[in-house]
Parts: structure tokens; sequence; C-alpha cells
């Protein structure tokens, strides 16, 4: 072992004696020591086993299922699932790390209705949508999907920065006042919608489907709606009937708007308008809805992102 070298890579000539010395008495086998700290796995709660076992768990199942009282699964839960599958308990911030090692991020979830049929939801994605998407192809139409929503002047404010201790404020009128949207997306990138005053009656629906079947220059439309009653009025139907050369009306499973691509438009505008400046009347505030609706119908790209969330990738 070349001293003058070991000094060059950084050692002590003292520590390179030592070593030169356990070299003679002991062999180079006994310079060469066992990797220092933990080892990977040691010191763990859980056996491997007894991991699958709860990584499985919470894949597969709710909190509420295994009679756990909670609605989602967060790190407490984990940590009294745990204690309910093993008798052990873990302190909560152990729970993170576990969770992170089997894979589980914190994520937004997706709200279903417990009414909602999973059978018929089952039923549209292998089999009435893909059959629809036919028969728009065969005969050369495009699909849209359509909803309405409410927009009033007193938004959920975001988070703002302020100084430790300040807080921020946001000027709003006490009167609260407020626009209704309609509005439809297709696959292609492309939005129609029309804003009105009230509720959506039968009147502004034939209204919104004239609109949007002239918009189309004399294509097709399949147009898939939710199951709203005004949806299925007895002057809607007449005006589908005579008018069903140029549009088809379908509808979506009751109790499931997680599969319809317009809700993620309607979340969108309320959350951009929340960043906004509170309007101060409601042509101000209906001036702010047809702009940030401008500004994302110019936008094909942030139109066809709606269709990438795991509920509505089956309509891209």
């Amino acid at each position: 072992m070349n001293v003058r070298l070991l000094k060059l890579w950084g050692g002590h000539e003292r520590t390179v004696r030592q070593w030169k010395q356990h070299q003679r008495d002991h062999g180079t086998e006994a310079l060469l020591r066992d990797e220092r700290g933990r080892q990977h796995g040691e010191g763990r709660k859980l056996t491997a086993a007894q991991e699958r076992q709860v990584r499985g768990l919470i894949a597969d199942k709710l909190p509420e299922q295994l009679k756990l009282s909670f609605a989602l699964w967060t790190r407490k839960a984990v940590a009294e699932l745990l204690e309910q599958q093993f008798v052990l308990k873990l302190p909560v911030r152990t729970m993170g790390l576990y969770l992170k090692r089997w894979g589980f991020t914190p994520q937004k979830p997706i709200k279903k209705a417990y009414e909602q049929n999973p059978k018929k939801v089952k039923a549209w994605l292998e089999q009435e949508y893909p059959q629809i998407a036919a028969a728009a192809k065969a005969e050369g139409a495009e699909i849209y999907w359509g909803d309405q929503t409410g927009v009033n002047n007193q938004p959920n404010a975001p988070r703002g920065f302020a100084l430790r201790g300040g807080m921020p404020v946001i000027k709003q009128m006490s009167k609260r006042f407020g626009s209704s949207v309609m509005s439809a997306v297709s696959n292609r990138g492309s939005a129609r919608w029309m804003v009105y005053k009230g509720a959506l009656d039968s009147a502004l629906l034939i209204r919104f489907l004239e609109r949007l079947v002239r918009s189309m220059k004399g294509r097709k439309v399949y147009l898939i709606l939710d199951n709203l009653r005004v949806h299925h009025s007895k002057p809607v139907k007449a005006w589908l009937e005579e008018h069903q050369e140029v549009i088809a009306v379908h509808h979506l499973p009751s109790y499931s708007p997680e599969l319809n691509p317009d809700e993620r438009l309607n979340r969108s505008l309320k959350s951009t308008l929340s960043h906004l400046p509170s309007a101060k009347d409601e042509r101000s505030l209906q001036k702010q809805i047809i702009g940030r609706l401008i500004s994302c119908q110019k936008q094909p790209e942030r139109i066809r992102s709606f269709f990438n969330s795991s509920s509505t990738q089956y309509a891209a």
C-alpha cells in the first residue's frame, strides 16, 4: 500500500500507517468493513407480509369499509388501521414515511354520490359511450359534453400572502348577485357557451341548442348532458325531434358529474374568477365571466386537458 498515494487521496499519515499495520497483522481482508449505519429494512415495526397486507387494504378499500371513522386514507387513518389489524401503535409521522415508501401520495379526491349506480356507470363506459362514439364517427358528427353552473360575486377566495400576524383583506359588495353559464366542450379543443340570468329553463336550453347547431355550420353534433329535469322536458324533446338531422342528445348516468369533462371547465372558470377583484355590479360580473370564457375558448390545449383526468379519459 503506497502511503504517499493514500495521503494524496486525503487520508492522514497516522491513519494510513495504522491501516498499514492492521494489514500486516490481519491481512488485506481485515481492511474491508461492513457498510456503516442501519441495513435496509432493519428496525421496521412491520414485517414484509404485514406491509403487503396493509398496502392492499389501502389500495382496494375505503376506511369506512373497514369500520374506521374516516372518509379518506390519511396518516392517522392508516395508524388506526395498524392498531386494528396488528395491535400496533405507530406515530402519525412514521405513517407518512411508510405511505411514501409504498407509493402513496396525498391527492384531491373525486366526489361520487351515494345514489350513483356503479353498474350503470360501468355500462356507460363499456357499452353506451362506445356505441355513441361509433355512431358519431359514422355520421361525421362531433361530440360535445354540456353542463350549466352558477357564478356569483362572492367566490371562495384563494390564499394570499401577508406579513406574519396579519391577514389579507378582500373587499366585496355586501349584496349577493350572480349569473349563470351554459357551456359545452369537445375533445378536439372546442368550447361553446352562453351567459344568462336565473335558472335554466326549456326556452333557454333550446336557445343554447340553436346556437350550438349554428356554430357547427351544417355538421351534426352529438351533445351529452346530465339528467337535469329541464333536459328531459317536453318542449326540449319536441325541438330535438324536429332537428334530429343536425343534433342528437344523450344523457350520462345519474349522479355522475365526474364523467362530464365540462364540469372541469366550470371549476376552471370559478377558480380563475376567484383571483380577480370582486365585481361591484352584475354588469361587471358578466364582463369578467365572458372575458374568462373567451380566453379559455382561445386555448384548445387547455380545453383538451379537461379530458385528461382519470374519470374523463374515456371521452378523450
